[in-house]
């Protein structure tokens, strides 16, 4: 599903100094060329007022406040938290978590781009983590993260697809020490018990203040970067092939993994991103990628995104026909009351218990969904016919 061409700032002059290469590997900016037609750019300055900025929406970004997973049973996802605020004469997006050592008193944040159109291409973001919070007792097993992902449709998703460019823990977590950041390309995983198919690598030691964040996906490779170095390199060879199979959404998110680290009072942690770049179909080289997001920045280009037609469309995949069983709460043949309920819609959140009809029947959210078809997934409990 692609999305209108949207300028709010139009400049000739910022598009004839971005660069692109398409699945070619270029260098620096050597030369002066449109972005190429078909292939599209998602550029985004972060020049909003507020989580409730009408702009924000229409750029495609969602500020998340249903409840799950990941992190804390029980937290919260505050959008409130999520800000504009100016760091250094420049408008930057914050996510502000916290907790109390409680989960109701913790908060997480998610900003996302929900509609799954990302795929093979570069991605690039100017982030800040933070070791410490601003405020209250360190020590909190936190998560600040930048990644791609799809829904997982049942255990062991053949189609699963998620690229974490980064996800820096500055307190460890997960049985580790602290700091840590991981990048890591799935294959799929099941959820009970536990089962992770992945590739994963780490760097032990503080990734502190603001870098540049870049992943490159293409030719069978996905490269991870730190402030132009390469820490990561995942291909296809190996027990799990963890190439993405389809379009994925695009994610910052910023969440604690327990409250195992918690020693008292409120603590709050924050995550920034000055910006964020993405070209479809385009693998570039981090001093590329950070040339182009500077040039639409230099030009006063606040907001660019023209991934449509075949840019925007997740590409075909050949799949295995998964036959599930479900329990119905009727007897064959016999209806149910569907009025008034709505149908289901691909990019619609659902939470546990809520209702929806879909082919002529009914069916209820066994858990946190989105983008999870009833009828071939595990997520959905059909209740009869309507």
């Amino acid at each position: 599903m692609g999305r209108a061409r949207k300028f709010r700032v139009a400049g000739a002059a910022i598009a004839a100094a971005v660069v692109v290469v398409s699945l070619t590997t270029t260098g620096g900016a050597r030369g002066a060329a449109a972005p190429a037609a078909g292939c599209g750019v998602l550029f985004d300055d972060f020049d909003y007022s507020s989580h409730t900025d009408g702009a924000l929406g229409s750029h495609g970004w969602q500020v998340r406040s249903n409840a799950g997973g990941p992190g804390v049973p029980g937290a919260t996802w505050a959008p409130e938290n999520v800000t504009f605020p100016t760091v250094s004469g420049d408008k930057v997006m914050q996510l502000a978590s916290s907790t109390d050592g409680t989960s109701s008193g913790t908060k997480h944040t998610e900003v996302l781009q929900g509609a799954q159109r990302f795929f093979e291409g570069t991605y690039a973001s100017r982030i800040r983590f933070s070791d410490a919070p601003t405020s209250g007792p360190d020590g909190d097993h936190v998560n600040q993260t930048f990644f791609t992902i799809s829904p997982l449709r049942y255990d062991n998703d053949p189609i699963y697809s998620e690229l974490d460019f980064s996800e820096y823990l500055p307190n460890g977590g997960w049985g580790e020490t602290g700091p840590i950041n991981y990048q890591t390309s799935w294959n799929t995983y099941q959820l009970e018990p536990w089962v992770s198919k992945n590739k994963s690598n780490s760097e032990r030691s503080s990734v502190d203040g603001w870098h540049n964040v870049v992943a490159t996906v293409g030719d069978g490779h996905v490269k991870y970067y730190i402030d132009g170095t390469l820490v990561a390199d995942h291909d296809r060879t190996g027990p799990f092939d963890v190439y993405p199979r389809q379009a994925m959404s695009l994610n910052f998110n910023q969440w604690f993994i327990d409250l195992a680290g918690h020693s008292g009072g409120l603590a709050t942690y924050l995550e920034q991103a000055d910006w964020v770049y993405y070209a479809k179909n385009q693998v570039l080289t981090p001093a590329a990628a950070a040339a182009n997001a500077a040039a639409y920045r230099s030009g006063g280009v606040k907001f660019v995104d023209n991934l449509v037609g075949d840019c925007g469309t997740p590409p075909t995949t050949t799949t295995t026909t998964t036959t599930t069983t479900t329990t119905t709460t009727t007897k064959p043949g016999q209806p149910v009351g569907c009025a008034g309920v709505p149908a289901w819609q691909w990019g619609d959140v659902y939470l546990e218990n809520a209702r929806v009809t879909h082919g002529q029947h009914l069916w209820r959210a066994r858990w946190w969904t989105q983008g999870s078809e009833p009828g071939p997934t595990a997520q959905w409990e059909d209740l009869g016919r309507c």
